[in-house]
């Protein structure tokens, strides 16, 4: 295991693992000028301390002859966005991606100034890098003739207005299967070993490591026409015009995002901070990722053993006869719980955790791959099914989880316990997600050992 550790980490820990001092003494001090690390308090999300619960424990929906069948689980402690990701906030990761193709674009156009060829040394460097300071002057003739194809061509353009081609805003990212990589296999013999034949087992991460660095491109603008195509009959193309654009829904939850688009946002958001807190020589913090299934259910709860929403009780209003959660109250008198379609984040009370919109306004992708025995098969220690399907699995391979329930479900789908799920290329009016970010502890503070903060 420690092996595979060590194949796995990156390059910052082998650097600093050939580090030693002169002022050891020959004791064991450990390695020192290790990067600065503290606990940093992440800007709208909240901490959830480690702890167990009876992960499905609640009341069933008998008429859809649902089985309970509550297990005792255990999970980490780990930070969690206070509210779905929103508009704005999505939106920032879709103006990132405009901007560094644009700059590879100028770069590649021969525009000077988009493009470093020498390190901060006079060194060449080989790939040159993207110039992020640069201003793009989309005012400059010479700017807008390098990046004419990323617009949309004359034909397809409404009224006549230059507007970027949302196809073409694509997202290159990396990711790990640690689990593949994991996975034993038979070792080399060595005949010259105790004079015979010596297998060993190892992770097959040792042998290639490339192997299991898995290369994607996705498309990261959301499907904007999800109001229209989920809806038949339905006047809902308002909404695909203006929902993700307009500034009037920028604290709403955004929508319209695949199981795979919502990854690649976590991944996108654990390279933009991780290489901010490496500019100021700062431990790197762990990723960003979509919570598991055990994640989201204990955080929904709130503390509140054995209840069926996050506010606890079995009623879907507080005693002044109002709705707790935006959801399909009665039989479609959407409004009655103030929302007809989705709602500003934070509209209701949080739960005791702090969490917002735990039940209701959007369902919320999590991590797991969904299967009806995953309570039988997960482990209790953090438990997480997962299969990473490709393209050419079948279609039953690749649903995910989805929990919460939103603003067009009954009460049934936004308890804490109920499971539901959707294809992970599928994008829909009505789910969105959270980030978590594990933390690395127990409790938290607990890994500052000393005051000068070695960790």
């Amino acid at each position: 295991m420690k092996k595979l550790f060590f194949m796995l980490a990156t390059s910052v820990v082998l650097f600093y693992g050939c580090s030693t001092t002169a002022s050891d003494n020959g004791e064991l001090v450990g390695v020192q000028n290790r990067p600065y690390y503290e606990d940093i308090d992440l800007t709208g999300m909240v901490f959830i301390n480690q702890g167990n619960f009876s992960m499905g424990a609640g009341v069933q929906n008998n008429t859809y002859g649902i089985t309970s069948q509550p297990r005792t689980m255990q999970v980490s402690s780990f930070f969690m966005d206070e509210t779905e990701i929103t508009n704005n906030e999505y939106r920032q990761f879709v103006a990132w991606v405009t901007d560094s193709i644009m700059r590879k674009m100028l770069a590649e156009g021969g525009v000077e100034g988009y493009q470093i060829e020498e390190d901060e040394y006079g060194e060449p460097l080989d790939p040159p890098i993207l110039n992020k300071k640069t201003k793009i002057r989309l005012d400059e003739q010479e700017t807008r003739e390098a990046l004419n194809d990323l617009y949309l061509a004359e034909k397809d353009r409404y009224f006549g207005r230059r507007e970027i081609d949302a196809s073409k805003l694509n997202y290159e990212y990396y990711w790990i299967d640690y689990a593949d990589a994991s996975r034993k296999e038979a070792g080399v013999q060595n005949k010259e070993e105790h004079r015979g034949t010596l297998y060993t087992s190892r992770p097959r991460g040792l042998n290639n490591r490339s192997s299991f660095v898995h290369k994607e491109k996705i498309n990261v603008y959301p499907d904007t026409l999800c109001w229209v195509h989920d809806y038949t009959y339905t006047m809902n193309e308002d909404f695909t015009k203006n929902y993700f654009s307009s500034a009037a829904y920028d604290n709403y939850p955004v929508v319209g995002v695949s199981w795979l688009q919502a990854r690649a946002f976590c991944i996108w958001r654990s390279n933009y901070l991780n290489t901010y807190l490496e500019n100021i020589d700062y431990q790197q913090m762990n990723d960003f990722r979509l919570p598991t299934e055990a994640e989201w259910e204990f955080a929904a709860r709130g503390g509140i053993a054995a209840e069926s929403y996050p506010w606890g009780g079995p009623y879907v209003r507080n005693p002044n006869g109002c709705f707790l959660a935006n959801y399909e109250p009665l039989r479609g008198a959407y409004d009655d719980d103030g929302g007809v379609r989705t709602l500003i984040v934070g509209h209701y009370a949080p739960n005791d955790y702090g969490l917002y919109d735990m039940a209701g306004n959007v369902a919320e992708w999590c991590a797991d791959a969904y299967s009806e025995s995953t309570y039988i098969v997960a482990n209790a220690l953090s438990p997480y099914y997962n299969y990473n399907a490709s393209e050419d699995d079948p279609i039953a391979m690749k649903r995910k989880v989805v929990r919460g329930g939103s603003w067009k479900d009954q009460k049934y789908y936004i308890q804490v316990q109920t499971r539901s799920f959707e294809f992970q290329d599928t994008s829909k009016c009505y789910i969105g997600f959270r980030c978590v970010q594990p933390y690395m502890g127990r409790v938290k503070g607990d890994n500052l050992k000393t005051a000068s903060n070695v960790y």
